[in-house]
């Protein structure tokens, strides 16, 4: 391992410990929105995603697997057990009707101090299909150290990958099973999350430690330049971001769920309301559901050994 992505993944460990300062107010003033309970045995959802037909699909930072709430339901049930097809920690997740496939990040998490449901090292793109659960695709990121955060499918239909500790997107293209380094760029060295494609074509990404929006032209699949957006005001612990109509939705885990729009070189954000510790975020017609992930209790040590309640919560979209 790189000394330089140890030092990231402890800042990291660092930094979100920070944001569980007032998650207790936060939950209480969300408290009257619609929820769905997430196992108690499914903790910590660090991605969020939905399907056409109304179903939402979480992950599990500290003990894995895959749960799923199907329209109506009060709480999730879990889909793909911990383990399964190879998998440890879970992170982002995409559902991808067109490939018939949710793809999931998968990594061994031991550096958070979280232990996992086995011992396999390594970070993960796992795709399992949609219908059954059944894994069919497993491709490992070909840097040390990595962790797969968050997915997003481009319009040449290749899934293209945050790397966290490093500063570098890879691309998994259609019909390949090996990833590969789609840009590196030392601008982007701030802790990749959060991730993108707009309706100018171009992929937007964010920063989680440094709290910073990118925009990475892209020219037939091509990676150009590299802009760092201005943002209208500061931004703390940016985490998932979904292209929604003319802009972006993003949550910050010091918090907020806000609109992101483009102008040129700056992103304007508006928060739209503030919610625990959020991590990620789906779209299912007009109502925005939430993942509460409030990891900071992971990493706060006088948090140490309490689990809150974990919820998706949901709000009309604005």
């Amino acid at each position: 391992m790189s000394v330089g992505g140890i030092n990231l993944f402890h800042n990291l460990a660092r930094i979100v410990a920070a944001a569980v300062v007032g998650l207790a107010e936060i939950s209480l003033a969300t408290a009257a929105l619609s929820q769905i309970a997430i196992p108690s045995g499914s903790p910590f959802p660090e991605g969020l995603t939905a399907t056409k037909d109304g179903t939402l699909y979480a992950s599990s930072l500290t003990n894995g697997g895959i749960v799923r709430a199907k329209p109506g339901a009060s709480e999730a049930e879990v889909w793909i057990e911990p383990g399964t097809f190879g998998t440890r920690s879970t992170f982002g997740v995409l559902a991808d009707e067109n490939a018939g496939l949710l793809w999931v990040c998968s990594n061994d998490p031991t550096p958070l101090g979280v232990k996992g449901p086995n011992t396999i090292e390594g970070s993960f793109v796992k795709g399992f299909d949609l219908e059954t659960g059944k894994g069919r695709i497993s491709a490992q990121l070909p840097t040390q150290p990595s962790i797969c955060n968050d997915l997003a499918v481009g319009p040449d239909g290749a899934l293209y990958v945050t790397n966290t500790l490093q500063p570098q997107i890879l691309r998994l293209k259609k019909g390949s099973s090996e990833l590969e380094v789609w840009v590196q760029d030392g601008k982007l060295k701030g802790g990749l999350d959060g991730i993108a494609f707009g309706q100018d074509g171009a992929l937007y990404v964010n920063t989680f430690q440094s709290g910073e929006v990118f925009r990475i032209e892209s020219n037939m699949g091509v990676a150009g330049v590299i802009t760092k957006l201005e943002t209208s005001r500061p931004i703390k612990f940016p985490d998932g971001l979904r292209a929604d109509k003319t802009g972006f939705l993003m949550v910050e885990g010091a918090g907020p769920l806000s609109k992101v729009t483009i102008v040129g070189d700056r992103a304007e954000i508006d928060t739209i309301k503030d919610f625990a510790g959020p991590t990620a975020l789906a779209r299912i017609g007009n109502t925005l559901w939430i993942a509460e992930g409030q990891i900071g209790y992971l990493m706060d040590p006088s948090k140490k050994g309490q689990t809150p309640t974990f919820q998706l919560r949901s709000i009309d979209a604005p």
